[in-house]
């Protein structure tokens, strides 16, 4: 299939965000347990080390808010090379603060990875009518976190440590950004086209921004410790190798199921209700601390967060005309900013208490404070409504 069709564009956006995000932002997850008793890690830290990639997500969306004088295909070749290369590194360091300044750069490329990707997919894809491609771009996350499971479980189940687990995730990071950059074309190349375009808003985008925050912030505690939280009880080891799993298989298929929902009642709409859902299976992982509990809240917690994620993008491509980058930004700033926030702070409140109950009940509320907010700026993006 040639690169220019749009089949192969979206499955090259799938490549890269498997590959930036999937693997190289949430392998973090199944990694972490072993990470923490191998190396002493306190909850704190671990989360301080999460952060740290958050706190570089936000660095390199501010950067993607920038014009760019070159081929956005280059800077995405760039920015998943150096996502693949900080996912390896990790495999050869102890140290606390290296840790963390890798993470800090591995972040910064993969919101470069989901800026890019994502503009040049969708904008494309608009252009041609291409209503597939989407749910096929959005579904790599998904894919990649499930790929990274199954190599995190063979790596253990042949006896070996953490540090496989990152040596062989970051390989085959290294395979899915080949595909991506072999797949994905820029297309017809102008100066104007390089340079993000003045927004031109619909309406509603300051309730909308705000509510992909406090998204950020609540599907983040989940993501981040759940793993640690089934280690942390022997009642539940039994369905650890499988519950990272199960979110990366369900994040994979719910990007098609909630853009159809997005068509039928509206992209607003369709946000709120994945965040009241992902709200119940967040509160789950903290209230039912048993088997069946935590996969509820790892299956409500894969299929929601890629879709929320998918729709609160589209939302901001729907309110700007143009090259969307410059909005794509925005929101992905402040997606980072709560993200920064929910780790350390879950971290923190673990040392203190003992447990994450009380960080995952402040993320299930922050959740559906964010559909509430969602609704507000679908009625604010209606004719005649002002912001």
């Amino acid at each position: 299939m040639a690169r220019n069709q749009p089949n192969s564009l979206a499955v090259g956006g799938l490549a890269a965000l498997a590959a930036g995000l999937g693997i190289g932002r949430f392998v973090y997850t199944p990694i972490l347990p072993g990470m923490m008793a191998d190396l002493g890690l306190t909850g704190g830290q671990a989360g301080l080390i999460a952060s740290a990639n958050f706190v570089g997500y936000l660095a390199g969306a501010l950067a993607a808010a920038l014009p760019i004088p070159v081929s956005r295909r280059l800077v995405l070749a760039a920015c998943l090379g150096v996502s693949c290369l900080t996912t390896l590194a990790m495999a050869g360091l102890s140290d606390f603060w290296m840790m963390t300044a890798v993470r800090f750069i591995g972040g910064f490329a993969s919101a470069g990875v989901l800026v890019l990707a994502t503009g040049l997919v969708l904008e494309r894809s608009a252009a041609r009518g291409d209503k597939r491609a989407p749910g096929i771009l959005f579904a790599g996350v998904g894919v990649g976190i499930a790929m990274s499971a199954l190599l995190v479980l063979i790596v253990e189940e042949a006896g070996l440590d953490w540090r496989t687990d990152w040596l062989l995730t970051g390989l085959v990071s290294i395979l899915l950004a080949g595909m991506a950059v072999a797949k994905i074309d820029e297309g017809p190349s102008t100066q104007a086209a390089r340079q993000p375009a003045k927004a031109r808003f619909t309406g509603g985008h300051a309730p909308l921004v705000l509510a992909y925050g406090l998204f950020g912030v609540g599907y983040v505690v989940t993501a981040t410790f759940l793993v640690a939280i089934i280690r942390a009880d022997p009642a539940l080891w039994a369905i650890e190798p499988y519950t990272w799993f199960l979110v990366g298989v369900s994040a994979a298929f719910s990007v098609p199921l909630w853009l159809a929902v997005a068509v039928r009642h509206g992209t607003l709409v369709a946000f709120a209700a994945a965040c009241v859902i992902e709200a119940i299976g967040v509160g789950a992982s903290a209230a039912v601390a048993t088997e069946a509990g935590m996969l509820l809240a790892a299956a409500l917690l894969g299929g929601t967060f890629m879709g929320i994620t998918a729709l609160g993008l589209v939302a901001a491509r729907e309110r700007v005309s143009g090259n969307p980058q410059r909005l794509l930004a925005v929101m992905t700033v402040a997606f980072s900013i709560g993200q920064i926030v929910g780790p350390s702070v879950a971290g923190h409140l673990h040392d203190l208490t003992g447990n994450f109950t009380l960080a995952s009940y402040g993320a299930a509320g922050a959740l559906v404070l964010a559909a509430l907010l969602a609704l507000l700026a679908q009625g604010l993006s209606r004719p005649g409504a002002k912001v």
